[in-house]
């Protein structure tokens, strides 16, 4: 988990719809601790009890025309107090034009004020996605995490079971790569994990007798992609005849990532085993039941049905006594 994020690095990577209003050189020495952004309406008005000075402050329409109804004493003593040393920065929404007052509290402050054309709404949400992101608890975890028909799968299981090969395989059938090796994780909300590759090995994969490829390289932009949501986790596992596998598709496991269970299939890998086509469909299959369809449900019912009608025959071969 980053400590912080800093705000040179929020700029760059939101360069399209962050321009600096003013105050450049102040830039390099601000941090953001924390993913919420701020609306001060209520410091607006004289109440500072809670005023959480640490975020972002977030000005829009609202604000700004508030503001402007302000008396010029008001607003100098209200955006003074606003600019506070822990403060990271303001952001004015719609490219609304900055108060005076405002301007001078944060040169004074040392506080860079980004302008955006953005809504209000839009520009906030983009944010906190960006710092939640960048902010949230991080795990690692050994696998190859891969894109298959828009659903992210992490491909899971023992040093040299053939993840990284299978994988490429998958690419080839035109899926996408997200990591290899090593897929850096974290919880994007309750019920959501991201995964995404460390920065040093991305687009990279490490294939045996070869070497390391570069995926983008060879394959395509079309062929890799930054991050992917973790929505199911296969694991590869050695074959072992003795083993009972499961071969109807009643079995639910799962496997906990950032603290949410994600569904896992243990899936054999031997010789003769297309493994890349059993991963896709297994892929298709889930994303099928999660649509609501369970073949293995439509099996259970038709074995049912079955049962039922050989019961109805062998009553009604029973001889009756007159």
């Amino acid at each position: 988990m980053a400590d912080a994020v800093k705000l040179s690095k929020l700029i760059q990577d939101n360069k399209s719809i962050l321009h600096i209003y003013q105050g450049e050189e102040y830039i390099k020495d601000k941090e953001i601790f924390v993913s919420d952004i701020y609306r001060p309406g209520l410091e607006l008005t004289g109440y500072f009890d809670f005023y959480p000075a640490q975020r972002i402050q977030l000005l829009g329409r609202t604000e700004i025309s508030y503001a402007a109804r302000l008396d010029h004493d008001i607003r100098k003593h209200v955006f003074t107090k606003m600019a506070t040393k822990a403060t990271p920065c303001f952001l004015i929404s719609r490219s609304l034009p900055v108060p005076q007052e405002l301007a001078d509290a944060a040169e004074e402050a040392h506080i860079p004020i980004i302008h955006t054309s953005e809504s209000t709404t839009y520009i906030s949400s983009v944010m906190t996605e960006y710092l939640r992101a960048r902010l949230a608890k991080r795990t690692s975890i050994h696998g190859v995490l891969v894109e298959i028909k828009g659903m992210g799968v992490l491909l899971t299981g023992a040093s040299g079971v053939g993840k990284s090969e299978t994988a490429l395989g998958l690419v080839q059938r035109g899926h996408r790569l997200i990591a290899d090796d090593r897929v850096d994780a974290f919880q994007k909300d309750h019920n959501t994990v991201v995964g995404e590759a460390p920065k040093i090995l991305k687009h990279l994969m490490e294939i045996r007798g070869i070497g390391i490829i570069d995926v983008m390289n060879l394959f395509g932009a079309g062929a890799v992609k930054n991050r992917t949501e973790i929505q199911l986790v296969i694991n590869l596992v050695n074959w072992d005849p003795k083993a009972n596998y499961d071969r109807l598709g009643f079995q639910e496991n799962t496997r906990e990532i950032c603290n949410v269970a994600i569904p896992q299939i243990n899936i054999p890998v031997k010789v003769g085993r297309n493994i890349e086509i059993i991963i896709e469909v297994a892929a298709m299959n889930f994303r099928a039941k999660k649509m609501g369809y369970d073949a293995t449900q439509t099996f259970d019912n038709n074995l049912t049905s079955l049962i039922s009608e050989h019961s109805k025959e062998d009553t009604n071969k029973v001889p009756h006594d007159d």
